[in-house]
């Protein structure tokens, strides 16, 4: 059971690759947010080629494999987590360990917002989220409108149901189809895919494992207490 976290009320090998994303641009999260969040789609139907790039950021939950390009970020792909780490291990500085020497914008606004996150969760408002470039982000369905919503209204420190997330979203008799939006996130931790349980308060699935969710559940309170002194 989870009855710590702070649930919403009810809601009335580092190579180059080509690929042909959509960019959509997301805003910082201050209280602004919501007007900031617009996906910004390009001309030309939003198609654009680009050169991927990938880095491998070292983290208290393992090393996450970061993708992108010049116009934004594709995917975080998360470790599986066997183990809760120590507690010398989460308090442990964020480093890009493979390759730094080649990371396109996006991808540096990215590392430092999830070394933020994890190690200065202050200075969190005051970085702006990475533009996004994945297809997914772009098309008009209500997997979009879930993932866009979870970033805008869901908030470090909180949690909701998957219940409540598809009221957010505007289909109150959506919860399952908000569990497969979950499982579809390419931007783990920057889309908040974690804060979303269980309406029994039980953390449910997670792509990095139950454990990874249970551990940056706990860390997002931790910190929101440090942060309210």
């Amino acid at each position: 059971m989870f009855p710590m976290w702070t649930i919403l009320p009810k809601a009335s090998s580092f190579r180059e690759k080509r690929c042909s994303h959509v960019s959509l641009q997301g805003g910082d999260l201050s209280s602004t947010m919501a007007s900031r969040l617009v996906p910004n789609v390009s001309s030309k139907e939003g198609e654009s080629q680009c050169e991927e790039k990938h880095a491998v950021l070292l983290s208290p939950v393992g090393k996450l494999e970061i993708s992108g390009c010049e116009t934004g970020l594709h995917e975080i792909k998360l470790p599986k987590m066997s183990v809760l780490p120590s507690g010398a291990e989460s308090s442990a500085a964020c480093e890009v360990c493979e390759g730094a020497e080649e990371m396109t914008e996006p991808l540096k606004q990215c590392t430092a917002w999830l070394r933020a996150y994890f190690c200065e969760p202050a200075r969190m408002a005051s970085l702006p989220v990475p533009a996004f470039h994945h297809p997914l982000l772009r098309r008009d369905s209500f997997t979009r409108q879930v993932l866009w919503t979870l970033l805008r209204d869901v908030k470090f420190g909180e949690a909701v149901s998957y219940k409540q997330l598809a009221v957010l979203a505007g289909n109150s008799r959506a919860a399952r189809a908000v569990g497969g939006a979950m499982r579809s996130n390419p931007i783990p931790i920057i889309i908040p895919c974690h804060r979303v349980i269980c309406s029994s308060g039980q953390s449910g699935n997670y792509g990095g494992g139950n454990l990874m969710k249970e551990w940056l559940l706990s860390h997002e309170k931790l910190q929101k207490e440090k942060l309210a002194y």
